[in-house]
């Protein structure tokens, strides 16, 4: 049995490209423990390669082996025999006795992701709740009607969200807003601005676009203000005269296209870069192709919408189930709602070219966006095939107009058949990041509707999903480009988390969110995000401390003149380390012990070496980890970084001995701790303290 031979888990990184070239030669390697007597295979597609000792280096081997790239991908795994003839498979489940395919290594030549994206810090900005700069493009109250009720303007911007009808409520946040605090943003240590939908819609959500082809005046500028706002009572949109103008006139929407290049130029000029929401696969129901409100009908320079007239251009761009015109509403909404009428791409080639025309202009000069976020990527088109066919025609329109965008999806369950290099760069971790974590910190469902305590602190069935759902779906330039986030729109805040209520705020008291959590629970959630391969991504007010269950109660406002602050501190420091460390960036990761409420595992490349360990137990532990395997020399010292307890954080600390390849820590109760080693100097005996282990707290 090979106890010490490796190589790395879920990542050959470092070790060979990731990003490899068509048509060229690339240089594989293995690494063993130097002891271990091995013969090994690279088992390429359907070749078989003799690996051949090149270079050992402190503990270990390494074996090398040469190979061609094609235009094909590639699948791939190792042999490892032994001089006794006992034979094992190594692939990214580890050293193992079977041939699994969905766990072979991968590779895509030709595929790259953007670099800059490889474990960027991001920050989602959901923008009426973020901050209001400009109140002259607040919505005001009756300026619509939108399912059931006239639009209303929140004049407190501390109130809590309407549960019922959140979707209508204005806080008044906007563009101007996030331009006045991209200082802030950059003094955090963002790398990259994700915003929920921009594009003219009706709803606080924008997930119901009116028009793709411009920024919203209620988040950009308004120049051109007139008309009436509803009589109390009134539901017809036609006399909604304020909104059209608002929403209509050419003036107000070129304005703010201007003002969104101004702020995606000046969040550049930060080194920020900035990711749009794309809502491709629905529309909404005051879209100018359907206009079922009839807001484009005397609108200067509109076509007639869908529902209004069969004979318009744009009647393909919908399923149309019988009925008649004008006002004909037999059209298919997505999961049935007639306010989210569903793109007709099979039928209409016009509806095609138009958003791959979208796709492409708004990464495009004057506006240079530097990709999309796909919402509900998967559910675009009627079947399967046409779906993967438009992606591919997404991702070659949007590279070609700028190469270094980035396409990332939203997609719950698998992605693999998506991730193959020529359809998205990658997706919003839920199931190999932002689920596992939450259920061994937690016990908590991710809207907390349900509380399941054998699940707590479960480590194996923890590395178990992050190991074998990444191994399944990613490939290494999908990975680190990956966006892990605690928290979104779309699901209960993680530090309401922390509490394990269960419940959403139709059934609980809102203020109830706030009680009972543990910010060093959040803490240690930040360690493992700041730590992983992937994007770390940040949902605005995370930072600040802000709490809330599921949707819509997620949505509050950011809390100015009312944050968090230790906890903001706490995330300004885990960025700083996250971004000093290049092993935390695009480094190989290694699970290094695992116990009940107890997880370490480890960040390395071939200079240096973080480990992290999380103590999710109630009280103390002392733990002896084996830290070898990362490369950390036999006898070597580590740097904490940064380590957190029940009562607090600290960023300095005395370094910790690590001997015979074993690290002894002592935890206090819900605390984490990063710890470095990148000397490679070998520390004799002498220089060891006789208290060789550290405790804090």
């Amino acid at each position: 049995m090979i106890t010490k031979a490796f190589f790395h888990d879920m990542t050959l990184d470092y070790l060979m490209p990731a990003e490899p070239d068509i048509d060229r030669k690339i240089l594989v390697r293995f690494r063993t423990y130097k002891d271990d007597k091995v013969t090994i295979n690279l088992i390429w597609g359907n070749e078989h390669h003799r690996m051949h000792l090149s270079e050992t280096s402190g503990v270990f081997d390494y074996y090398d082996v040469e190979v061609m790239t094609s235009e094909a991908s590639k699948e791939y795994y190792f042999e490892v025999t032994q001089d006794n003839a006992e034979k094992f498979i190594y692939d990214k489940r580890g050293l193992c006795r079977d041939v699994c395919d969905s766990m072979k290594f991968r590779i895509f030549p030709g595929f790259s992701t953007p670099h800059w994206a490889k474990g960027a810090v991001m920050y989602q900005i959901f923008v009426d709740r973020f901050y209001n700069g400009d109140k002259t493009n607040d919505v005001l109250s009756g300026e619509y009607y939108y399912n059931s009720h006239q639009s209303v303007q929140v004049k407190d911007w501390g109130q809590y969200p309407d549960p019922s009808y959140d979707f209508g409520e204005f806080y008044g946040g906007d563009l101007k807003g996030v331009m006045d605090k991209l200082d802030y943003l950059k003094d955090l240590g963002i790398d990259a601005i994700y915003f929920n939908p921009l594009f003219v819609s009706p709803s606080s959500h924008k997930y119901d676009i009116q028009d793709y082809d411009h920024i919203d005046p209620h988040f950009g500028v308004i120049v051109q203000d007139e008309g009436e706002l509803l009589a109390e009572g009134d539901t017809d949109n036609t006399h909604a005269t304020r909104y059209i103008s608002r929403t209509t006139d050419r003036k107000n929407l070129e304005a703010s296209d201007e003002l969104f290049a101004k702020v995606v130029e000046e969040a550049h000029k930060r080194g920020i870069k900035v990711i749009l929401d794309g809502v491709f696969n629905h529309c909404g129901s005051f879209n100018k192709w359907l206009d079922r409100e009839g807001l484009y009908e005397n609108a200067v320079g509109y076509e007639s919408g869908a529902y209004n007239s069969e004979s318009s251009p744009y009647h393909d761009f919908f399923s149309f189930n019988g009925g008649s015109w004008p006002k004909n509403g037999n059209y298919d909404g997505w999961w049935g709602y007639d306010t989210l009428p569903k793109l007709n791409y099979e039928g209409s080639k016009a509806l095609e070219e138009y958003i791959l025309a979208i796709g492409r202009k708004w990464v495009s000069a004057p506006y240079k966006a530097d990709g999309w976020r796909l919402d509900v990527a998967a559910d675009l088109g009627h079947s399967p095939e046409y779906n993967h066919r438009f992606w591919k025609k997404f991702r070659q329109e949007v590279k070609k107009a700028n190469p270094d965008a980035i396409i990332l999806a939203e997609q719950y369950g698998p992605s693999r058949q998506w991730l193959q290099g020529d359809e998205w760069d990658t997706v919003m971790n839920y199931d190999a990041f932002m689920e596992p974590l939450t259920w061994f910190l937690t016990g908590m469902d991710k809207h907390s509707d349900a509380f399941m305590p054998e699940r707590v602190g479960n480590a194996r069935s923890f590395f178990d999903d992050m190991k074998y759902i990444s191994g399944e779906n990613f490939s290494m330039p999908s990975l680190y480009t990956a966006m892990n986030e605690l928290s979104n729109h779309d699901h209960s805040r993680f530090l309401t988390r922390t509490s394990q209520k269960v419940g959403r705020c139709g059934n609980m008291l809102r203020e109830s969110a706030e009680t009972g959590i543990h910010k060093s629970v959040m803490r240690e959630a930040v360690i493992v995000q700041m730590t992983w391969p992937g994007a770390p991504t940040i949902y605005y007010g995370d930072e600040a401390g802000v709490c809330g269950f599921t949707d819509p109660d997620n949505r509050r406002t950011y809390p100015w003149g009312h944050e968090d602050k230790n906890m903001i501190a706490f995330h300004k420091d885990m960025i700083r380390i996250h971004k000093s460390c290049p092993e935390l960036l695009y480094g190989s990761i290694r699970e290094l012990f695992s116990d009940t409420n107890f997880i370490s595992y480890g960040r390395f490349n071939r200079t240096a070496a973080s480990v992290i360990a999380i103590n999710n137990n109630d009280y103390e532990v002392t733990k002896e980890i084996e830290i070898w395997p990362l490369g950390i020399p036999m006898d070597a010292k580590l740097q904490p970084l940064i380590i957190s307890d029940s009562v607090g954080y600290i960023t300095e600390a005395a370094t910790v001995r690590a001997k015979n390849g074993v690290l002894t820590l002592t935890l206090s109760r819900k605390s984490g701790i990063v710890l470095r080693y990148d000397s490679f100097e070998v520390v004799s005996d002498e220089e060891f303290w006789t208290d060789n282990y550290f405790e804090f707290g």
